[in-house]
């Protein structure tokens, strides 16, 4: 019945919901850029501004602007979407990136907006021919003027969040780069396998053919008169009906760039003049073609692209243009009358050598005088470099998939922590057998889930949590997002099997740090004898319903006012007193302390009362698959030891327990199991030992 309830009001918001677009308008963008920068109209094929710059009587381009909205749209932490204004320059350098809007919990009343601020100011001047990765540690790595990667500070407690907003900077400015820039690739250019520097093989021409290494292609005239024909171009190519079978193009590539395949075929000297002519992650591809058909026309233009032979990788076409340099090939290659190209395909295009290539030579027939009409056929050659010539892809350090790796000890832990707790649950006779034993299992399992999985590892789950997932499915958007904090995934995960075997109470009452930190505090308050209050049954009835109504609300906001949803979701204090160990401004750390200091009066008033987090589970908890805490008959009726003992007081005066309201902190299954405070069991052992005393008696008499 939830689900139905949150289907039909997701239905409803995304009704009422708006496209999301850029927010920027021309005239904003000349305020941003001002003269002597020149802001052109907005291109109308890909959302980005051109800037040019004035210099003497001409203009020059100096890059492009635009919203990382309109090109990678990816939510934030909090399930909405960042924008961000990202200036590129023509080489593919940051000139600028800046927050337009945001609703990352973490920076909004949090650390406060100077850390993001800082943090995007980074990116200026950085290029995206380098592996921009984000140092989280205590230890900053350095950077190398002729390394292939960039380090930038993250922001302590905003890991996720950051890392989500550079892949947002990248995704979108990689967009811009093949779009306008002469990029390509299907993916990020510093993520791809390595040409081996340190590989030399000593080849001949037969070994290169017979291995792939020179890839060789013969068309002749009838081959490609037989595939225009049936088409308008089809028989009007005099050459080719006279002479069906002669060469239209004998063509082969090789790829230069590789040791092993370049100095083979140019020697060390030419080889040299090669390298010093490309940059570093460039590739080199030697074309060479003989017949009446050539890879370049007759008006060709050294140093441009040309238009009859092109490069794809995983259907994405990739820039080659011609390096105009003179080279001696061996014979056997290359003859007299030949034409012999070197091509280059720039780092930046994500050329990736672990994937295969392919070649098409693009053939194209006239047909008509004034107006002719143009009829393409396409021949391919594939090119795959075998696996002993390149290096695979370093691990991904800007993707969820590399924080993953990264963080793999302190996943590790968490897991190992939870299989712990849950074996302990499974075993509740063993668990709950000696009081003391047990008391001192769930004090050292607190402190490990308030240092470790708080304090340490972040993994305070939170209503936020809830609301970005509502905001994701009403904008129709991925949950990827949650994946750049492993932490919260995993927690969510023992949630989820938790909540079909023991209800809410697990993660409420063992893995929820702020309750974890309550418990500790009011133990604290007892020990300083402090008084407490205890609710009566029906105050505390109508007082529990206040969380639920504020889950509502929250619900409901996230859905129809996403920026109420952000002021809203602070009556949580898990982002003060966990996520920022109350490094925040008064009075959120004023709030997070007296609830703290009010729960050593009300015992886990905040839990109890007002947690919407609490309320969501305990609605969800409902899936639980069975009453898994022991009772007797006689809980209730007449014993009532459990319910008065019962802090939370989730025990019904017959014995039942509510488990909506039972944090499974299972003192009343110790008790179950005491022959000391089960007075069941205190009157059955006195039966025992009664009996005894009454058959001696009778004896006697």
């Amino acid at each position: 019945m939830l689900r139905a309830f949150l289907a039909g009001l997701i239905l409803l918001a995304a009704g009422a919901a708006s496209a999301l677009a850029g927010v920027l308008t021309h005239d904003e963008l000349v305020r941003r850029f001002p003269s002597p920068y020149i802001v052109g109209q907005k291109d109308a094929a890909l959302p980005v501004w051109p800037v040019f710059k004035q210099n003497a009587t001409s203009n020059e381009l100096v890059g492009y602007v635009f919203e990382s909205i309109d090109l990678a749209p990816i939510p934030g932490f909090s399930g909405v979407l960042m924008n961000l204004l990202v200036a590129l320059d023509h080489q593919g350098n940051f000139l600028d990136v800046q927050v337009l809007s945001h609703h990352e919990p973490v920076f909004l009343d949090g650390l406060g907006e100077a850390p993001l601020f800082k943090f995007v100011s980074q990116y200026r001047g950085l290029s995206l021919m380098r592996n921009i990765s984000i140092d989280t540690g205590t230890q900053r790595q350095q950077d190398r003027r002729d390394s292939a990667n960039v380090h930038i500070d993250g922001v302590t407690k905003a890991t996720a969040s950051v890392r989500i907003l550079n892949q947002s900077i990248l995704s979108a400015a990689l967009k811009v780069a093949r779009g306008k820039l002469g990029f390509s690739g299907k993916g990020d250019p510093d993520r791809v396998a390595r040409i081996r520097s340190d590989v030399f093989e000593s080849l001949d021409i037969d070994g290169m053919l017979k291995a792939g290494l020179l890839k060789h292609m013969l068309l002749k005239n009838a081959e490609v008169e037989q595939r225009f024909a049936g088409t308008p171009a089809g028989g009007i190519d005099p050459q080719a009906l006279a002479s069906p079978a002669d060469t239209f193009i004998d063509l082969q590539v090789a790829w230069l760039s590789v040791p092993s395949i370049g100095r083979s075929l140019l020697g060390p000297s030419q080889w040299n003049k090669l390298k010093g002519r490309l940059e570093e992650g460039d590739h080199a591809f030697l074309v060479i073609s003989h017949g009446t058909y050539s890879v370049v026309p007759d008006d060709f233009v050294p140093g441009a692209v040309s238009e009859r032979l092109a490069l794809t990788q995983g259907g994405l076409p990739l820039e080659m243009r011609d390096l105009n340099l003179d080279l001696s090939l061996p014979d056997g290659i290359a003859a007299r009358g030949d034409t012999v190209k070197v091509f280059r395909v720039i780092s930046q295009t994500g050329l990736d050598p672990a994937l295969p290539l392919e070649f098409s030579l693009n053939v194209t027939r006239l047909k008509g005088m004034i107006y002719p009409e143009r009829i393409r056929k396409d021949f391919k050659l594939a090119y795959q470099l075998p696996e002993r010539f390149f290096i695979p892809a370093a691990p991904d350090s800007t993707s969820w998939v590399g924080i993953w790796k990264q963080r793999w000890w302190e996943l590790a832990v968490i897991v190992v922590g939870i299989a712990v707790l849950f074996i302990a649950l499974a075993k509740q006779r063993s668990l709950t057998a000696n009081a003391r034993r047990f008391t001192w299992f769930r004090r050292a399992y607190l402190l490990f889930t308030v240092f470790f999985i708080g304090w340490y590892a972040q993994g305070q789950l939170s209503i936020v949590n809830i609301t970005s997932v509502v905001q994701a499915l009403r904008e129709g958007r991925s949950l990827g997002f949650l994946l750049f904090d492993p932490p919260t995934v995993i927690l969510w995960g023992a949630v989820a099997i938790s909540l079909f075997i023991w209800g809410r109470g697990t993660f409420c009452g063992w893995l929820c740090p702020f309750g974890a930190l309550q418990e500790g505090i009011a133990r604290a308050g007892a020990w300083l004898s402090i008084p407490t209050i205890r609710i009566r049954a029906d105050m505390g009835a109508r007082l529990k319903w206040i969380k639920y109504i504020v889950f509502a609300g929250i619900v409901v906001s996230a859905l129809l006012a996403p920026a109420v949803t952000d002021k809203a979701v602070e009556i949580e204090p898990f982002k003060t007193a966990v996520t920022l160990v109350f490094q925040r401004s008064w009075p959120f750390v004023l709030y997070a302390l007296a609830l703290l200091m009010a729960n050593m009066m009300v015992y886990k008033m905040f839990c109890r009362y007002l947690c919407p987090l609490g309320a969501g589970l305990a609605l969800f908890g409902r899936v639980r698959l069975w009453r898994w805490l022991p009772r007797r008959a006689e809980c209730g009726t007449p014993c009532q030891t459990c319910r008065h003992r019962c802090q939370y007081q989730a025990i019904e005066q017959d014995g039942s327990i509510r488990y909506d309201d039972c944090f499974q902190c299972m003192e009343c299954v110790v008790i179950y199991r005491s022959d000391e405070q089960c007075a069941p069991l205190i009157m059955e052992a006195k039966r025992r030992r009664t009996i005894p005393i009454q058959v001696a008696d009778r004896k006697e008499a």
